[in-house]
């Protein structure tokens, strides 16, 4: 495997399959499937979930709602997201456990990084939900922070586009996808892979990402064989 230990970041509307909002089992029960293929080849797996099926604290502040409000509204957004992939993980036999950056004991427990190392060398999935705990940052900042802090290899962002394009592929036929691209010439081109300040905090720290389609199963097992699917922002 060319990857021992993994941050895997999901959207909140992967987990809606066919649906118009909320959550589809059968899409979670495909992606729990597929993680197992790896946790059985050894590799060590953490998970950052958005929010987006359920809420958006962006969309919320510009109907008119507080900020930070609709921000806290949207991390315990992710934290049911959280709960129900471990719910599905489980379901499929693996040990996992969900940490957060807001304390919510009763579900879950608060995000320590020595605890979630441990687990990781367990073998166990740990699944970080409640973003970074603070409002303004998105849960691609709090991936690319629980990477940097687990020491994992990789962020692999899992979409439902197979790569970065020059455009958005589904609304332009003539979109070129990358293979490889340097994080400078993402900035700029001005292509959207992560909020700045997550991209930023990656290429600081010298984290690539490798951005594909998690929809299509088998890929994940491609992506951390090292064959050539979607494609690798690095330096």
């Amino acid at each position: 495997m060319k990857y021992k230990r993994i941050l895997l970041k999901l959207s909140g509307e992967a987990l809606m399959g066919e649906r118009q909002y909320g959550i589809d089992p059968q899409r979670l029960a495909e992606y729990a499937q597929d993680i197992k293929e790896i946790i059985n080849l050894g590799v060590e797996v953490a998970i950052v979930i958005g929010g987006g099926n359920i809420f958006r604290g962006v969309a919320g502040a510009s109907n008119g709602m507080d900020r930070v409000q609709g921000d806290h509204m949207g991390m315990l957004a992710t934290v049911i997201n959280g709960l129900a992939l471990q719910s599905a993980l489980e379901d499929a036999e693996i040990p996992t456990r969900l940490q957060t950056a807001i304390k919510i004991n009763e579900v879950a427990e608060p995000f320590i990084r020595r605890k979630a190392m441990r687990h990781l060398d367990k073998g166990r999935v740990v699944i970080f939900g409640g973003g970074t705990g603070n409002p303004y940052f998105t849960t691609d900042s709090a991936a690319v922070l629980r990477a940097i802090e687990i020491e994992a290899d990789v962020i692999l962002k899992g979409t439902r586009v197979d790569g970065i394009y020059t455009a958005d592929p589904e609304k332009d036929k003539s979109a070129v996808k990358f293979d490889n691209i340097s994080f400078d010439d993402v900035l700029r081109k001005g292509l959207k892979v992560m909020d700045t300040t997550a991209f930023t905090l990656s290429q600081e720290n010298e984290l690539p990402i490798i951005v594909f389609d998690m929809n299509k199963k088998g890929n994940l097992l491609k992506v951390i064989s090292g064959e050539n699917i979607g494609t690798v922002v690095n330096l």
